[in-house]
């Protein structure tokens, strides 16, 4: 079989299977809608206990993680005076220094969003309830002045 021809085949095939997974209708039990909305509920605590947990493996795994980089490059320079795999200990440990900023960068980005997070609906918060207070305040003089 030439190479034309059988390219030929295959895309008929792959035009056969596309047609095939088309719809033409929704589903009868009424699909096509949006689902049930989900329960989820975060307070300030959750937030605050999952920035702090990301803080605390960040500064940990920076401390750790500096102190397995040294031991594996200070291995990789003894190897390398007799052994091929020194050179090659040496790239692991600049590899898992690469590895260990991109964690370390993931960390610091959560822990400062949920900080922000939780301040920023905390400023919501306080300005929807002064909102609400002045509304009252003014439901009350519209109140007083129809007496």
């Amino acid at each position: 079989m030439s190479f034309d021809s059988e390219w030929a085949e295959l895309r008929s095939a792959a035009t056969d299977r596309q047609t095939a997974m088309r719809l033409n209708q929704v589903a009868p039990d009424g699909g096509g809608g949006p689902g049930p909305q989900g329960d989820l509920a975060v307070d300030q605590q959750d937030l605050a206990a999952v920035g702090d947990a990301a803080f605390k493996l960040r500064q940990r795994l920076g401390t750790d993680g500096d102190h397995a980089k040294a031991s594996t490059t200070e291995a990789a320079g003894s190897l390398k005076v007799d052994f091929a795999l020194g050179a090659a200990l040496a790239t692991v440990a600049e590899k898992w220094q690469t590895q260990m900023g991109t964690v370390l960068d993931a960390c610091a980005h959560i822990s400062n969003h949920l900080d922000y997070t939780q301040n920023a609906h905390a400023g919501d918060e306080r300005w929807l309830v002064t909102q609400f207070k002045f509304a009252q305040l003014d439901q009350g003089f519209e109140e007083g002045a129809q007496r």
